[in-house]
């Protein structure tokens, strides 16, 4: 395939980067998955970013960015806004170089995230927690850039960034012992796939790749199909790494001409990767760097047999988010399931539903029912949790047969998202 040369980036750019960031980034290791590899009969293979020095590829852009700037343009500080691996790769060069960085990260960012920024950059970065979004703390920023004239070090829309994240093409193509076949990339604004897919068109042009999106926040698929920078109006933000209300005019350019396919994969379907990353190979992941592995489920018949490398671009995931993860998987899963059931108002209703209505691998997760005297039907919230998603059918045949009036939650999603 003939690509223009504006919509791809030189491997002399990116080999420069590689030397100017030496002896600060790590060469992480190309691994194979066993277990992944035996569920989709290939070869699979991780690019292990998340064993990076600040658990993320962000390191590689943002260095190669700040180790560039003229000693006046370092002397001013810099300045940048992130959800927060790029924010820690910011955070931890700046300390490298002795810059002063004030970052600016939305409001919601986990607070492991903040915490790790403050721990990178010690006492040569503050750190701006304002707005809901990336896109709120990227307007912010520039703002402040443009009042304090300190250089804006972009996340993913700027060539030296992107030259940085291309660094990651380079060593997965010297580290693999065959011709890769398929290589999934995760995108978020596009820095990573940018500079990776330039390498491998380049180095490795019979490679098929694939750009990997969150379900929730479709910004690159949605521009290249539209063949114009899209801005979405609503995202989710549980994939905060990857979740962007728009991609950056540059990385689309190159994007649309370089990257094979762009898909998405639901939140539901991440979260369980997630899991079964840390329980079959003790790997931990952000949101944002499970995402080339969840997308396999799409590719289980194209890659049989194939030599397949999987980017895992993070490892910056806070604890406290175990539970949320837990549930989204078991609902994707089709594992667990909420109700409201209007038991009628009389003594031995709720038993004749535990007694009669429950299989033996049905179990009640939540439970929330106030009796009132004044109707003659009483509504519960209750969650059931299966072991196999072959419970749900005979448990929804046994609430009819029982005549017990059911609304399902899980298919009435402004609902369940008000009331779970």
């Amino acid at each position: 395939m003939a690509v223009e040369q504006q919509t791809i980036i030189s491997l002399s750019a990116i080999e420069a980067a590689r030397e100017q960031i030496k002896g600060v980034v790590n060469h992480t290791p190309l691994m194979k998955s066993l277990t992944v590899s035996e569920k989709y009969d290939a070869d699979i293979y991780f690019k292990r970013e998340d064993l990076q020095v600040v658990r993320s590829y962000k390191i590689r852009g943002a260095h190669n960015k700040i180790s560039s700037l003229s000693e006046t343009e370092k002397s001013k500080g810099v300045v940048c806004a992130s959800a927060g691996n790029h924010a820690q790769g910011v955070a931890y060069s700046c300390r490298e170089l002795g810059v002063k960085a004030t970052i600016f990260m939305p409001a919601p960012t986990p607070k492991q995230k903040v915490q790790q920024v403050r721990f990178f950059g010690k006492e040569w970065v503050d750190v701006v927690l304002l707005g809901d979004t990336f896109d709120d703390a990227y307007h912010l920023a520039m703002e402040f850039c443009t009042k304090e004239g300190s250089a804006f070090i972009h996340p993913f829309d700027d060539e030296l960034v992107m030259h940085g994240q291309g660094t990651v093409g380079l060593e997965t193509l010297e580290d693999a012992k065959a011709p890769t076949d398929y290589l999934f990339l995760p995108i978020g604004g596009g820095g990573l796939a940018s500079g990776v897919a330039s390498v491998f068109k380049q180095l490795s042009p019979n490679t098929k790749i694939i750009g990997v999106e969150p379900e929730g926040a479709p910004a690159m698929k949605e521009s290249i199909a539209k063949n114009e920078r899209v801005v979405l109006k609503n995202i989710d933000k549980f994939v905060d790494g990857a979740a962007v209300q728009s991609v950056g005019n540059k990385t689309l350019e190159i994007c649309k001409n370089l990257l094979d396919e762009v898909i998405t994969v639901p939140e539901g379907l991440i979260c369980s990767t997630i899991l079964n990353l840390y329980n079959r190979e003790a790997i931990v992941v952000e949101p944002a760097g499970a995402l080339s592995v969840a997308a396999l489920k799409q590719y289980k018949e194209e890659i049989k047999g194939k030599n397949v490398v999987c980017v895992l671009s993070g490892s910056n995931n806070d604890i406290s988010r175990t539970e949320e993860i837990r549930e989204r998987s078991l609902l994707y899963e089709g594992l667990k399931h909420y109700f409201i059931v209007r038991f009628p108002q009389r003594a031995g209703a709720l038993k004749e539903f535990l007694v009669e209505v429950l299989g033996p691998n049905d179990d009640i997760v939540h439970f929330e029912y106030t009796k009132k005297n004044a109707r003659e039907k009483g509504p519960a919230l209750i969650g059931i949790e299966h072991q196999s998603k072959k419970d749900f059918e005979p448990l929804m045949a046994r609430m009819k047969e029982k005549k017990f009036n059911v609304e399902y939650l899980n298919e009435m999603p402004d609902l369940f998202s008000y009331i779970i």
